[in-house]
């Protein structure tokens, strides 16, 4: 099944989501969307799309108010694509921070050459 542009398990709220369901699979689309600060509309396509490839269950329960509420579950499927998902996040932002590094270092030179006094990191 092609993934659209929108849905893309390498997307970092994909992953985010399945973190917090995994985490606290009681949590509403709402709480959800508030938490990773996307909208309502964007959780809840996601999440469609995350139980369409069966990587999340989604059971009724009552919840302490006696209003039916939906229950988030990772599948088998859904922990191997978060711990995929997870792995490929954490090379990302590795490569990311060692650019960063590496920039920090070139720019710390540049100044330390150009004779501004020495309270810049080495």
């Amino acid at each position: 099944m092609p993934e659209s542009s929108y849905f893309n398990l390498e997307n970092e709220e994909v992953l985010k989501i399945l973190r917090e369901i995994k985490e606290s699979p009681e949590l509403t689309q709402r709480e959800i969307a508030t938490r990773l600060g996307i909208s309502v509309g964007k959780a809840n396509f996601l999440i469609k799309s995350l139980i369409g490839r069966g990587f999340v269950k989604a059971s009724n329960f009552k919840n302490s108010n006696n209003k039916v509420s939906y229950l988030y579950v990772l599948t088998p499927q859904g922990m191997e694509a978060k711990a995929r998902a997870t792995y490929r996040f954490l090379r990302q932002k590795m490569e990311e921070y060692e650019r960063l590094q590496a920039e920090i270092q070139r720019l710390a030179q540049e100044v330390r050459e150009s004779g501004i006094p020495p309270d810049v990191p080495q």
